[in-house]
C-alpha cells in the first residue's frame, strides 16, 4: 500500500479531485488552505500574497501509482501548474 500526497494551488484542487475520481481512487482527504513558502513563492493567504496550496491525501493500492503520477504530469503540462506529489510505502492501515 501506498501513501499519495498531492499539494496543489488550491485554485486547482477540484480538477485533481476530478481526475482522481475518474480513476478509481476509492477515496481521499483534503487540508485545504495550506501556507508556506517555496519554489513557487510564497502562499500565505494575505492580501500581499493571497495564494494558498490544498494537500490531499490518499491511501492505495502499489499498483494504481503509475497511473496516477503519468495523470499528475500530464494535468500539470495541460495547465501550467505546479503539482507536487509524494508517496510513501505505508505498513498498516488499522480500521
Amino acid at each position: 500500500m501506498k501513501l499519495l500526497m498531492i499539494i496543489v494551488d488550491e485554485t486547482h484542487k477540484e480538477e485533481v479531485e476530478t481526475f482522481l475520481r475518474r480513476s478509481g481512487v476509492p477515496g481521499f482527504t483534503e487540508i485545504p488552505h495550506l501556507l508556506g513558502s517555496g519554489a513557487t513563492g510564497p502562499r500565505l493567504g494575505s492580501s500581499a500574497f493571497p495564494k494558498t496550496s490544498a494537500l490531499i491525501l490518499s491511501i492505495l493500492e502499489d499498483g494504481m501509482v503509475p497511473r496516477l503520477r503519468d495523470g499528475i504530469r500530464e494535468f500539470c503540462a495541460s495547465c501550467g501548474e505546479r503539482a507536487k506529489m509524494v508517496v510513501l510505502g505505508v505498513e498498516e492501515v488499522l480500521t
